[in-house]
């Protein structure tokens, strides 16, 4: 009660925040209109969906563009802007027809070249996208509306690929944006998806605006995760990023906002005890935490340093940290995320049973010597952010001679692209975490990538071994042989530490119980929402 009470003065004490919102440009007056308001997690500046694995700008990506696949909530891939495909006899040639009507924001149609242009800029930056680009022949254009994958061997991950959920989505673009190199972020957003961006209505670290795309033609099929019809039901929704939590949650209690993506979860007891509030869980496998290394800078550069780093973790800890509450958090000794097909423990022993004295081993056997370590905090996402407090303690307690540079978010994923040294302002470690579809087969998770520079992510591990046998589970059709395949990938990736997991956690969503058709998908999705 004594939280409870707290807050809510809280609450009183700052007042209506949509009057500050009006004050400050934040939200439109736009009475006509239906607008919906939700709290995003974090602030966009990269727009390019391609270019970043950002879950904010994947968010970004699924409003303003649309897919050729996409995967229901069973994990099914079902046709999106695919009308329909054929496979030849052999496996190896796969005929994709467009849905008539589709159109680009800017009214021109949708095209076979467009798609073609889209897949091979997406194949050089996904790991997905890089495996069926190794197996690709050519791509060919039938007529405007028709193409074809001409495969060098069956591969049984096409459609899986070109609908996986998360990111990076292979979102379709105009044939001219998918012309940027992969590694530049896109100089237009020309999507054909059911929204809109309103550029001039962007405020980055305040507001972006999106409308309704009048020209789009939803599926007839119901909404089921990113897949079937995508109606919207408002003509304006504004994503508002609002930092401090507590603002957020007075926000959503006096009803002026809609949606807050991210509640932390010492406010959820607040939030349940509120008249007119929703709490709900929209993922059933949550998302796990990661810690990534910089394969590139010392002292992990050198893979003693790296395993010392994985004998200090005690998930328990973490996740204790992140969500707090054990209903909503698992231990998990697999990569490929508990309680699905591919979940194995290979290699997982230092992970799961902290040993600061080996850990200080390894370390000196690494050659350390107290050179500065760089550990980037991003501040404005609270499971991120504590995740870091606890490493930042568990590496000073190894004998890390630690720098904590804190940031924003999407400070941090621009940073983390660059391959600098310490001395000109690189990196060495920050946290991250991944929703279930990204990281269930040793395909989709690009965390286990052993691609190098150029096609591994950031942190950049670099190992042949792991490149084969990912080869070997995408070519494999035997489900026995490909878990068999996905416990080999997990112990080599453990044993070269190419990122170090810390469990599976949940984190609910509330809105306003007068939305209706709030969709149950991993990923935040804006469509089929109306107002009761």
């Amino acid at each position: 009660m004594l939280l409870l009470k707290g807050k809510l003065a809280g609450a009183l004490a700052t007042g209506a925040l949509i009057a500050a919102f009006a004050t400050t440009g934040l939200v439109s007056g736009a009475a006509a209109q239906s607008v919906l308001r939700a709290k995003i997690h974090a602030d966009l500046k990269n727009t390019d969906p391609i270019w970043t694995t950002a879950y904010i700008t994947r968010n970004f990506g699924y409003m303003v563009y649309d897919t050729l696949f996409a995967m229901d909530a069973d994990f099914n891939v079902q046709p999106q802007m695919a009308e329909s495909y054929e496979v030849s006899d052999d496996g190896k040639v796969y005929t994709i027809k467009l849905r008539p009507g589709l159109k680009w924001h800017d009214g021109t149609p949708v095209t076979s070249e467009d798609s073609i242009a889209s897949i091979a800029r997406w194949g050089k930056r996904d790991g997905m996208g890089q495996q069926l680009a190794a197996v690709t022949a050519a791509m060919e254009v039938v007529d405007d509306s028709t193409f074809k994958i001409i495969l060098t061997e069956p591969w049984g991950l096409v459609l899986q690929a070109l609908g996986k959920m998360s990111s990076n989505v292979p979102f379709m673009m105009t044939k001219e944006m998918a012309a940027t190199d992969p590694f530049e972020q896109v100089p237009e957003i020309i999507g054909s998806g059911p929204f809109k961006f309103v550029k001039e209505e962007w405020v980055p670290g305040a507001k972006v605006v999106f409308v309704k795309n009048e020209d789009y033609v939803p599926r007839p099929e119901p909404a089921s995760a990113a897949a079937g019809g995508k109606v919207v039901h408002f003509d304006r929704v504004e994503w508002l990023y609002i930092p401090d939590q507590n603002s957020a949650m007075n926000a959503l209690i006096n009803a002026e906002i809609d949606y807050f993506e991210d509640p932390q979860a010492d406010l959820l007891p607040v939030l349940e005890a509120s008249p007119g509030i929703v709490i709900e869980s929209l993922d059933p496998f949550g998302s796990q935490g990661w810690i990534r290394m910089n394969h590139l800078n010392p002292p992990f550069d050198d893979v003693r340093a790296r395993q010392a780093v994985q004998l200090i973790v005690d998930q328990e800890m973490y996740l204790r940290a992140i969500v707090g509450d054990p209903k909503l958090f698992q231990v998990c000794p697999s990569m490929f995320v508990c309680d699905t097909p591919f979940a194995n423990d290979a290699g997982s022993e230092r992970v799961m049973t902290q040993d600061f004295e080996r850990a200080k081993a390894l370390l000196a056997e690494s050659g350390y010597k107290g050179e500065k370590v760089v550990l980037m905090h991003p501040t404005d996402l609270q499971t991120l952010s504590s995740a870091s407090q606890v490493t930042a303690q568990l590496l000073r307690q190894l004998g890390i001679n630690l720098e904590v540079q804190a940031m924003d978010w999407s400070t941090l994923t621009s940073r983390r692209a660059e391959t600098k040294s310490i001395a000109d302002g690189g990196w060495n470690i920050f946290h991250t975490s991944w929703i279930a579809p990204d990281l269930i087969t040793p395909v989709a998770n690009i965390g286990v990538s052993g691609g190098c520079e150029e096609k591994a992510w950031f942190g950049w591990p670099c190992d042949p071994k792991i490149e084969a046998l990912r080869a070997d589970f995408a070519r494999a059709t035997d489900l026995d042989k490909q878990k068999a395949i996905a416990r080999e990938i997990q112990q080599r990736a453990m044993d070269i530490v190419t990122y170090v997991p810390l469990g599976q956690y949940k984190a609910p969503v509330a809105y306003r119980d007068n939305l209706q058709g709030v969709i149950k998908a991993p990923v935040t999705l804006f469509w089929n929402i109306s107002r009761k």
